[in-house]
């Protein structure tokens, strides 16, 4: 998978995610990860994390995650 590919789908699917589990965004809080990694593999999306990447394709699902939900007003 490629690293654009994958940052457009997570970023779509933070907000599925956020829906689903009735995330609400407040200052200096921030989503949990392995919540929603635990939902991408419930829900057949884990292949989303399969890129390369420096630092680690995890670590940057979990920035664009936070990046998504904190960027947005809800």
């Amino acid at each position: 998978m490629k690293k654009a590919d994958a940052e457009k789908a997570i970023r779509h699917l933070a907000w599925e995610w956020a829906q689903e589990t009735g995330f609400v965004s407040k200052p200096g809080y921030y989503p949990s990860f392995s919540s929603f990694k635990s939902w991408l593999e419930a829900n057949g999306y884990r292949h989303y994390l399969d890129f390369r990447s420096r630092c680690g394709a995890e670590y940057d699902a979990e920035h664009w995650l936070e990046d998504e939900l904190k960027a947005k007003k809800w």
